[in-house]
C-alpha cells in the first residue's frame, strides 16, 4: 500500500526504496544491526501519533463525527462535499467552479489543516508540505472537471483514474521539486479516504460479506503466495526470504505486506526494495487490464469489484480500477480487498517470522519471534474503516426512515465526495511518484517469480469471484 516516495532521483531506484522502507513506512522492517537479539515491535502508545497509519484514523473517524455533530445542530457540511456536475460545454465546468469558489477555498482549508496537522506533529516540514498539497489540490480540480466532461464519462475516464494518468505522464517527463515531493503522501491520502469509505457501508453490510470475502481472500492469498514462494526458491533460484518478501507482496497486501514480512523474515534491504518496485509495476498494470477486461466481457459491477479486489496488489490502484465501474464495484472491492486479504498481514507476518527462526536459520543467535507481531502489523486505518461502519450504522439504526433520508444526504452523501478528493489526491501522488524507467530496472528473475503469482492470482480471482460467486456479489448492494 505504500509506493514510493521521492526524495533524490539521483539515488538508484533500490536505494531509494530502501530509505522508504526505513525512514517512511508505516511497518518498522526489521533492519535490524546484528546485536539485536529479538524481533520485538517498536513503539506502544505514542505509536498512536507517531504513525502515519494511526492519523488516517483519526482523521477519518474526526472527519464523520464533525458531520455527524454539524448534523445533530441542524447544519451540515455537504457544501464542502463538492462534486463537478456532467457538462458537455466547458462554460458550465467554469460557471459551478466560480459560483462555488467560496467552497472550494474551504475545502481546500480544510484538508490543509487536518493533513498539516499529522504532517507537522510525524515530523515533517510544513514549509513544503503547504505549498505541495496546494499544487495536488489545484491538479484534483482540474482532473474532477475533466472527468466530469460527457465526453470522458463516455470512455469511463473517471476522475480518479485521470489523476494517475495526468500524474505518470507529468512524473515521467518533468523533474518533481523537493517541496511538491513532500505532499505526495500516497498511503496517507487512500487510508484516510477508506476509513471514510466505512461511513458509507453498513456495518451489517460488512459482517454478512466478510466471511465470503474473508474465505475467497484465504484461497486466493494462500495459493497464490505458495505459487510465488515454489516459483521463486525452485525454479529461478531466489532465497528463501526473498522468495517470501515476492509471495508476501503478491498475495496478501502488496506493498506493505512486502514491508512487514520482509522485515520478519529478515530479508535483505534490497529485496524488499524489489519486491516493492515489482507490486507497483504490477499494480498500475491491473489499474487499466481489469476495467478493461470487465467492460470488455459485460461482467456486473458486484462481482467486477470483487475480482478487482481479489487479484489487485494495492489498495489505491484497486480502488482506481472499482471508481471506473461504479458504487456498487467500489463496495464489492472495499469488502474483498480491505476486509478480506488486508488483515491478512499481521497473522502472515507472524506465522513467517516463526518459519523462519525455525526452519531457514541456520545458526542459533537469540532471535525468536513475538505474538505481538500480529498486532503491530496489523493495518490500523482497518480499524478506523470498521469504527466509522459501527458509528454510522449505529445512527441510522435508531432512526425513523424521513430521518435516514435526511441522514444519507446531509451526512452520508458528502463523505463520499471527500472521500472521492482523497482518493483524487491519492492517485495523482501514484502518478507523480512513478516512474517507468526506475521501477523496471528490477532484474528478470524476481519479475519472474512475482508473474507466475499474478497468472494464479487473476484467474483464480476471477473464478471464485465471478463465475463462482457472481451472483452472490451482484446482490450486495
Amino acid at each position: 500500500m505504500n509506493y514510493a516516495k521521492r526524495r533524490d532521483w539521483k539515488q538508484p531506484v533500490n536505494e531509494r526504496l530502501k530509505n522508504l522502507v526505513v525512514k517512511e513506512g508505516n511497518f518498522n522492517v526489521a533492519t535490524t544491526s546484528a546485536a539485536k537479539k529479538q524481533t520485538i515491535p517498536s513503539g506502544g502508545w505514542s505509536d498512536l501519533w507517531k504513525k502515519e497509519d494511526w492519523w488516517a484514523v483519526w482523521l477519518g473517524i474526526g472527519i464523520v463525527l464533525a458531520a455527524i455533530i454539524f448534523w445533530s445542530f441542524g447544519a451540515t457540511i455537504k457544501p464542502i462535499g463538492l462534486s463537478f456536475p456532467g457538462w458537455s460545454k466547458f462554460a458550465k465546468a467554469t460557471a459551478y467552479l466560480k459560483g462555488n469558489a467560496g467552497y472550494f477555498v474551504l475545502l481546500y482549508a480544510v484538508f490543509l489543516a487536518v493533513f498539516s496537522l499529522a504532517v507537522k506533529i510525524l515530523g515533517h516540514r510544513l514549509r513544503h508540505f503547504v505549498p505541495g498539497f496546494t499544487v495536488v489540490f489545484i491538479m484534483s480540480i482540474i482532473v474532477s472537471i475533466f472527468g466530469a466532461w460527457d465526453w470522458a464519462k463516455k470512455y469511463f475516464l473517471e476522475a480518479p483514474l485521470v489523476a494517475l494518468v495526468l500524474g505518470m505522464l507529468i512524473g515521467n517527463l518533468l523533474p518533481i521539486p523537493k517541496w511538491l515531493d513532500s505532499a505526495l503522501r500516497t498511503e496517507f491520502y487512500v487510508k484516510t479516504g477508506i476509513v471514510l469509505l466505512g461511513a458509507t457501508l453498513p456495518f451489517t453490510l460488512i459482517v454478512q460479506a466478510g466471511a465470503v470475502a474473508f474465505a475467497v481472500a484465504s484461497v486466493i492469498a494462500i495459493a497464490t503466495f505458495f505459487t510465488i514462494y515454489w516459483a521463486g526458491t525452485r525454479v529461478f533460484k531466489l532465497d528463501k526470504r526473498f522468495a517470501a518478501t515476492l509471495g508476501a507482496g503478491g498475495s496478501i497486501c502488496g506493498v506493505s505486506a512486502s514491508i512487514a514480512v520482509g522485515g520478519s523474515v529478515k530479508a535483505e534491504k534490497q529485496h524488499v526494495s524489489v519486491a516493492i518496485s515489482i507490486v507497483i509495476i504490477w499494480a498500475i498494470v491491473m489499474v487499466f487490464l481489469l476495467p478493461i477486461l470487465i467492460k470488455a466481457w459485460g461482467i456486473p459491477a458486484g462481482p467486477a469489484g470483487a475480482w478487482i479486489g481479489a487479484s489487485e496488489f494495492a489498495d489505491a490502484a484497486g480502488m482506481a480500477a472499482a471508481v471506473t465501474i461504479n458504487e456498487q464495484a467500489v463496495k464489492t472491492f472495499t469488502l474483498m480487498k480491505v476486509v478480506g486479504r488486508d488483515m491478512f498481514v499481521g497473522i502472515w507476518a507472524f506465522i513467517l517470522a516463526l518459519i523462519s527462526v525455525t526452519k531457514w536459520e541456520k545458526r542459533e543467535d537469540g532471535t525468536k519471534p513475538d505474538a505481538r507481531e500480529i498486532w503491530y502489523r496489523f493495518p490500523k486505518f482497518v480499524l478506523g474503516f470498521f469504527l466509522a461502519s459501527i458509528i454510522m450504522t449505529v445512527i441510522i439504526a435508531s432512526l425513523d426512515p424521513a430521518a435516514v433520508k435526511v441522514v444519507n444526504a446531509q451526512v452520508i452523501a458528502p463523505i463520499k465526495e471527500l472521500r472521492t478528493w482523497a482518493f483524487v489526491f491519492t492517485f495523482l501522488s501514484i502518478g507523480l511518484t512513478t516512474r517507468f524507467k526506475e521501477l523496471t530496472a528490477v532484474g528478470w528473475r524476481p519479475f519472474a517469480a512475482f508473474t507466475t503469482g499474478v497468472l494464479v492470482n487473476v484467474p483464480l480471482g476471477y473464478l471464485l469471484s465471478v463465475l463462482l460467486l457472481g451472483q452472490y456479489w451482484n446482490g450486495v448492494k
